[in-house]
């Protein structure tokens, strides 16, 4: 195992350097995001990026929109390092990775002795010239077969958003922090309820959050989720941005959601999903698609309608859906998906 290097002696002006980016809130020293991963008894995932120039965790939650506006502005000011090596140990045994462009990077690996359901801790480091530059620890879920599992985009969904509309999305991103903003009303409680429909005793449903905001925003939608207290999961985003592409946040590829949803399909091919999404953007679409693929993976898909109207485009991918044998909701309020997760024996009717 390489020990982490000492850091040297810093310069007057690299001092000053430090100085500024440490009001500012930023470091550009080498730093790895590791995110929580997702397995099973046989396979392992977690993902990360290496920078060079990243934002530091945020302490303070002032509702003042200067501050909020800053705090999200630092969030893109990132410094991807491509090529960079890094590692990580597992069961005595090192496994080498090396970032792509945008400094993403991905461990996938099989354990020699199957896992249990769990959380697994692991740490990765940034290794350069054979020495340990900095590391980072996370942890990846091998979750408790359930009857049930679960995905769910974010925003819009539960997190609201206007993604449909790109400056009320950036105006609500850039005056509200984490902890300020709102869910839709009585989406928590649908949340909670599912986390528990058919579970074992003592144990929770798998949650999995996917969404096309980026990386960057990782911490962000953790600290709302962890304040308005969703269920635990793992969130697989969408690439990278940088600070010259922050007005267009969350305007990225839907396409890549599909494969991740594959992603997490292929991990549980046992597993029954339920999927959650909105008409805001391409849910419809992406899950009519998936369904099409893996029709006997899934039980019931739910798409909140975001404007007042429903969308007959959206209408006819739930139809689609239904010809293939899968229960689908489009609903306006929480409550009328509590109703139908009750209805079709999803959820307790106690």
């Amino acid at each position: 195992m390489n020990e982490l290097r000492t850091a040297p002696k810093l310069s007057f002006f690299k001092q000053i350097k430090r100085r500024i980016f440490s009001e500012l809130r930023l470091t550009n020293s080498p730093a790895i995001k590791l995110y929580t991963g997702f397995g099973n008894a046989n396979e392992c995932h977690i993902y990360g990026h290496v920078l060079s120039l990243g934002p530091l965790p945020r302490k303070k939650y002032r509702n003042i929109f200067l501050y909020n506006t800053l705090a999200v502005l630092r969030l893109f000011m990132v410094r991807p390092v491509a090529n960079a090596e890094v590692q990580l140990e597992w069961e005595g045994i090192n496994l080498i990775t090396v970032t792509e462009a945008d400094g993403f990077f991905k461990f996938e690996w099989k354990p020699a002795i199957p896992l249990g359901p769990g959380k697994y801790p692991v740490e990765a480091r940034y290794i350069k010239n054979g020495v340990g530059i900095t590391s980072a620890k996370a942890e990846f879920i091998v979750p408790q077969q359930n009857r049930f599992a679960f995905i769910s985009d974010i925003d819009d969904t539960f997190l609201i958003s206007h993604s449909s509309h790109l400056r009320k999305r950036l105006f609500v991103l850039l005056t509200e922090n984490a902890r300020s903003r709102e869910p839709f009303e009585g989406v928590v409680n649908h949340y909670k309820l599912l986390s528990n429909a058919g579970a074992e005793a003592k144990t929770c449903n798998a949650f999995f959050y996917v969404s096309s905001s980026e990386w960057n925003l990782y911490d962000y939608i953790r600290e709302f989720s962890s304040v308005n207290k969703l269920p635990d999961g793992v969130y697989l985003l969408n690439q990278i941005k940088r600070f010259s592409q922050v007005f267009k946040t969350g305007q990225n590829n839907h396409k890549t959601k599909f494969m991740r949803i594959v992603r997490i399909l292929e991990a549980y091919p046992e597993q029954v999903f339920i999927l959650l999404g909105d008409d805001s953007q391409e849910d419809p679409n992406i899950y009519a698609s998936i369904v099409a693929h893996f029709p006997k993976q899934f039980f019931c898909v739910y798409i909140r309608m975001v404007k007042h109207q429903p969308k007959a485009a959206v209408q006819q991918k739930l139809e689609e859906m239904k010809m293939a044998g899968v229960e689908c909701c489009y609903f306006k309020h929480s409550s009328e998906a509590v109703i139908h997760s009750r209805m079709i024996g999803l959820i307790s009717s106690v």
